[in-house]
């Protein structure tokens, strides 16, 4: 973490350089006669030297002011969170675009019975900092006078690389509940120690989470799966016992580990294995991805339901099956976009295929087949696939790795040769009803799905040769 000294230069060179946007703004509104604060996270960005386009006010004028003032700044205005007291704009200045928002001072809470925070708006700096989350984000910078305004020690937090509330974290957690899952969040992404009494009330009050909305929720599930290493965060919110209440299948997986040690620890090699698909996704030259994570958090989620004890060998059979099952219904609960649910689902149900060819040569069929029940998850399936491997027998580990790295040059070489990437039949429906002279029905479907089959253990054929196969397989099926 950055000293106070390197933080308050940090600070002071991104002011320099977004001066043509906060001077001309803080100039209209000082004239308007109201406050006018850069704030949050824009101002704990400054201070780390990360600051982007995206700026954050806050203000002493109401949301209809700061509508009117900021028409006078841009033509590029909106304001959809109005009814929360921010209005929104776009400014190109520099040749660069900045997006801004600002806020009227706030004095948010939630009643105990809501699921939803009471907006209310209030009238100085400090009373709309005591109610932020954080302390690195309760700081802020007058516009005008560029006067910095940290009453609750945010500059000392952010270079001790601690997460600590302005107020009390009982009073924190009581106005906004999901506080609680941010403080998680904010630790994966600074890489910060959360304060002792700040973890000590999140296992106080972890069940009043259950009043906030699935959505946000979900929203700050999804914030904390995409930092680069949110290990921590999950391992917070499962010691505090939020997890069990949001995600209760991620706790779950921490088994008791037989006296003879049969089987490892499903919990942290879930765990381990989130991080080495993070790492395989940075490797591979992929964007963060909601998808992948998922799949890695949850791919063994089945196992709970499906330990049984076989002598002394302990067995997970179709823990697979049964925790795409699991993950649908959970990711379904979260509200999830159906298309994630669905390919998290289907990466979780074929996470054990390559395991089945580990130790054997992969024919083309296999390759072919391995291929097209990857579809469009093929990718991901490779991710999840060698992130699974968490063995520390270094001569196993590299076996593993070496039969995968054949396996990827082996559907890389059919995809030269073939087009696997869209396996197709030897002939589409048109063609299949022309040969046989039927009409759209079942027999068209069962005709598709032989010559596929057929293509996938044998490969492509000339179309003579597809047009004969079909029409034996019809007169045999006749």
């Amino acid at each position: 973490m950055p000293s106070l000294t390197t933080a308050q230069t940090n600070a002071m060179q991104e002011l320099l350089r977004i001066a043509p946007v906060i001077d001309d703004l803080g100039r209209l509104f000082r004239q308007a006669g109201h406050e006018l604060y850069l704030v949050g996270g824009s101002v704990r960005d400054a201070l780390l030297g990360k600051l982007g386009h995206d700026l954050d006010f806050t203000t002493s004028a109401r949301p209809d002011q700061t509508h009117a003032l900021l028409k006078e700044f841009t033509p590029s205005t909106w304001d959809i969170g109005k009814e929360f007291g921010t209005i929104g704009a776009m400014k190109k200045a520099d040749g660069q675009e900045w997006l801004i928002e600002i806020t009227t001072f706030r004095a948010d809470l939630y009643r105990s019975e809501s699921r939803k925070p009471e907006v209310n708006f209030g009238d100085t700096i400090d009373g709309d900092l005591i109610r932020r989350d954080f302390t690195v984000n309760a700081m802020a910078i007058n516009v005008t006078t560029r006067q910095f305004v940290d009453p609750y020690g945010g500059l000392e937090d952010l270079a001790d690389g601690l997460i600590r509330t302005p107020s009390t974290p009982e009073l924190s957690f009581s106005d906004d509940p999901l506080r609680m899952m941010r403080a998680a969040r904010f630790a994966s992404r600074l890489g910060f120690m959360v304060a002792p009494e700040v973890v000590a009330a999140m296992k106080d009050m972890a069940e009043r989470i259950s009043i906030v909305s699935t959505e946000r929720i979900q929203a700050e599930l999804t914030g904390l799966l995409l930092t680069d290493d949110p290990r921590e965060g999950l391992d917070l919110l499962v010691h505090t016992g939020i997890a069990a209440i949001i995600l209760p299948e991620l706790p779950a997986l921490q088994l008791e580990v037989d006296e003879h040690a049969h089987h490892k620890d499903v919990y942290q090699h879930s765990l381990t294995v989130l991080d080495q698909a993070i790492a395989l996704e940075k490797e591979r030259g992929h964007e963060p991805d909601i998808v992948n994570r998922l799949a890695a958090l949850l791919h063994d989620i089945g196992k709970p339901a499906t330990r049984r004890f076989e002598g002394s060998k302990v067995t997970f059979h179709h823990h697979d099956v049964v925790g795409a099952k699991m993950a649908t219904k959970r990711l379904k609960a979260l509200t999830y976009p159906g298309a994630v649910v669905k390919s998290v689902a289907k990466l979780i149900d074929l996470h054990l295929r390559f395991h089945g060819y580990a130790d054997g040569e992969w024919s083309d069929s296999a390759v072919r087949r391995y291929v097209r029940d990857a579809g469009e998850e093929l990718e991901r399936l490779h991710i999840l696939t060698r992130a699974d491997c968490t063995t520390r027998n270094v001569r196993k580990a590299t076996r593993l790795r070496r039969a995968y790295e054949e396996l990827e040059w082996r559907i890389d070489e059919l995809a030269a040769q073939e087009e696997l990437q869209a396996l197709r039949p030897h002939l589409d429906g048109e063609q299949i009803m022309e040969v046989l002279g039927l009409k759209p029905s079942r027999e068209v479907g069962e005709a598709y799905k032989f010559l596929l089959e057929h293509r996938t253990d044998h490969g492509p054929i000339p179309h003579d040769e597809a047009v004969a196969l079909l029409k034996d397989w019809w007169a045999k099926r006749a």
